[in-house]
């Protein structure tokens, strides 16, 4: 594709339906809808009348599919401290703090910064973000926990200072690889205690770090391509590390799914950009995001680690400098946990992008495998893969897990998401043959299928995708089958960019849930809006849904479901008017027990306006993120990302005394209930 191609502000202009139009159109067709594409979450958008809740009544179902949970507890008031919050009757755990030694080479945790690059190797690494709990033994008391590190904050992991210069340049070997072996993810294997304490062995032999410099695996359309050539892999077979670990999924068979999210700045060009680097953001000036590149050359540096971020062509072929070496990054990187020192691979049919969180849809045998991921960022797209091959129930308990991975995420075809005003939308093939708005096809602007791939936002941009509001983490309901996707806000819509059916708020700072049910073809689904976020106090345009007190938010990000159908909301809110009552939060709610006047899941309204409840709230200057669960639903595991001055002890909700000054760790926290019985519940 040409580099005049994308623009962010061309999309969405003044020949758009306002959010009236959009209302009258979906209101005139929703008994059609339900009919035709058969939406079983399909909600009237004349009803947003979710008012504040603290109710710990019972959600009560009335035929079809009834979901085996009810919510059982108080929705809790924000809180603004340094401490985590729960409802009454639970506990919060502190585990798996950053810098925790996972194994006997790194040394303990020390609060004066001094642990070097090889006690990071070896320890947890900094900021976590998306998780899963992989069970041993069929225990729901022994299990393994894959961690995202998504970043660094320099200033907590150097405390004394770092070494860059007034323009960026580095000098410190260690502090670089320190930072460098603090990104990616862990394995770690958990065990609880008599006592209801979860614990880390950290000598068990499954426990290890995948970095920013781990040697990864290249599978599907750019294997082996001379577009990932590089003069440490020549034949486009590997790639070195993965950056920015945000969301996270995992498989019918047993693997650990991490996304690379804002990894385009870790990489510079200062020469000719490719169309996909420019499309992508790639730095063109100054230092990377970090400036590891201005590291190239030091007599220290191995195997050129530092300057493979430098991807400005400098000699006459892709094996004279690095190039292609941020072709390998913006992947869906697939770990299997449950086997000691195995490759990660990097499963790039599912498209290169931004990606945030990857979700596998409803299983049916004899039926293709579908993954659903968003590119997290202001008028991006949604995606899904659907498989070429079959599901095959066998496969749930393979003996090698990799191999199963590429069978089914190797071969496949990758769709974009448009969403119309009627409630209908289209998944467009990003294949050689598809259509472009333009009346020719991709053929014309891709050579191959793995130029498209390398390229997957332009060729969206081609085939018409919806821009949306950010898209990050999608969730399947186990009892519906819908999809749902939070969209977290996108402070740059406005006149000039205008909006669009699915995304229908100028300045929209606080984010929607929006969900959908797939159609009889792979090309077809119907959707709708769950909920927008707002503060308690806004105005009937801003308060959508009629949010109170006990259940505002704004930005939601994290979205899980568990296999009892609740599902879980986290927020990354960066909305003052919510911001000044709560810190980041953790909602739930169980879609598919919400009914409307026929009996159909509706969106909620005020006539079942206890249903959205506040379950946990972060402590002061975090994000609250991840998710996962035990088999028994006993142990919720989340993140606490860059909190502020935090954790004080053991117990992830006591708070830190006034005038105690710490140095911020993230961590995961465990919750559960006092008596040990179902959270939630």
């Amino acid at each position: 594709m040409s580099k005049e191609t994308f623009n962010p502000t061309r999309f969405n202009k003044s020949k758009n339906p306002s959010f009236d139009e959009v209302l009258d159109v979906h209101l005139s067709r929703r008994k059609i809808l339900k009919g035709g594409l058969g939406l079983g979450a399909m909600a009237t958008f004349g009803a947003f009348g979710l008012a504040g809740c603290n109710s710990s009544s019972s959600t009560a179902v009335g035929g079809g599919d009834t979901p085996s949970a009810t919510l059982n507890f108080n929705s809790i008031a924000g809180s603004k401290i340094d401490a985590v919050s729960v409802p009454e009757g639970y506990t919060a755990q502190i585990l798996a703090p950053w810098g925790q030694p996972i194994n006997a080479t790194a040394t303990a945790w020390k609060d004066d910064g001094s642990n070097d690059a090889v006690d990071q190797n070896n320890a947890m690494g900094m900021h976590h973000d998306g998780l899963h709990f992989f069970p041993l033994n069929d225990a729901s008391t022994d299990g393994l926990l894959c961690v995202n590190h998504e970043y660094i904050d320099q200033n907590a992991l150097h405390p004394t200072g770092t070494d860059a210069d007034a323009d960026g340049i580095r000098s410190s070997i260690d502090q670089v690889r320190k930072e460098i072996a603090a990104h990616g993810v862990s394995v770690i294997r958990i065990q609880l205690q008599d006592n209801g304490q979860w614990m880390m062995l950290d000598t068990d032999p499954l426990n290890r770090r995948y970095t920013g410099a781990t040697v990864m695996d290249i599978s599907g359309p750019l294997a082996h391509s001379s577009k990932l050539a590089t003069p440490f892999s020549p034949d486009g077979s590997q790639a070195r590390g993965t950056l920015n670990n945000c969301g996270n999924g995992y498989t019918p068979w047993g693997t650990y799914l991490t996304c690379e999210e804002n990894w385009p700045g870790y990489f510079i060009n200062t020469g000719t950009t490719t169309d996909e680097q420019d499309r992508i953001g790639l730095d063109t000036s100054g230092t990377t995001r970090y400036g590891w590149e201005t590291l190239a050359g030091n007599a220290a540096e191995r195997v050129d680690e530092f300057a493979r971020f430098n991807v400005t062509p400098t000699g006459a072929t892709a094996m004279d400098d690095y190039r292609n070496e941020a072709n390998g990054h913006g992947y869906i990187v697939e770990i299997d946990p449950y086997t000691a020192n195995s490759r990660a691979v990097k499963r790039t049919a599912l498209g290169r992008f931004r990606h945030e969180g990857c979700t596998f849809g409803t299983l049916e045998v004899g039926k293709p495998i579908v993954f659903y991921s968003g590119h997290d960022s202001r008028f991006e797209y949604m995606y899904k893969f659907v498989s070429e091959k079959m599901w095959d129930a066998a496969d749930a308990d393979p003996t090698d897990r990799l191999a199963v991975g590429n069978k089914y995420m190797d071969q496949g075809t990758l769709y974009v998401a448009k969403f119309d005003a009627d409630g209908v939308g289209h998944w467009l093939p990003l294949t050689l043959e598809s259509a472009t708005t333009a009346g020719g096809t991709l053929a014309d602007s891709f050579a191959a299928l793995e130029d498209i791939i390398l390229n997957t936002a332009g060729a969206a941009d081609l085939v018409g995708a919806t821009p949306m509001d950010r898209p990050e983490w999608c969730a399947v309901d186990p009892i519906t089958g819908s999809v749902y996707l939070t969209l977290t806000n996108n402070t740059r819509r406005d006149d000039t960019t205008g909006t669009n059916p699915a995304n229908p708020r100028l300045n929209n700072k606080f984010g929607h849930v929006i969900r959908w049910d797939e159609g009889d073809a792979a090309t077809d689904f119907s959707w709708d809006i769950f909920v927008f976020g707002s503060p308690a106090d806004g105005d009937a345009d801003t308060n959508l849904s009629g949010l109170g007190e006990f259940n505002q938010f704004a930005s939601p990000d994290g979205l899980a479901f568990d296999k009892r159908g609740i599902m879980w909301i986290q927020t990354d809110n960066g909305a003052d008017e919510v911001k000044n009552y709560t810190n980041d939060q953790m909602l739930a709610v169980v879609p598919s027990a919400i009914k409307d006047a026929d009996g159909n899941a509706d969106t909620i309204n005020s006539e079942n306006q206890g249903e959205l409840r506040r379950f946990f709230v972060g402590p002061n200057g975090c994000e609250v993120t991840g998710f996962t669960i035990s088999p028994d639903y006993t142990t919720m595991f989340v993140c606490i990302q860059h909190p502020g001055n935090w954790p004080y002890s053991t117990n992830a909700a006591e708070e830190t005394p006034v005038g105690v000054d710490l140095r911020p760790r993230a961590s995961v926290v465990a919750i559960r209930k006092n008596d040990g019985s179902a959270l939630g519940v």
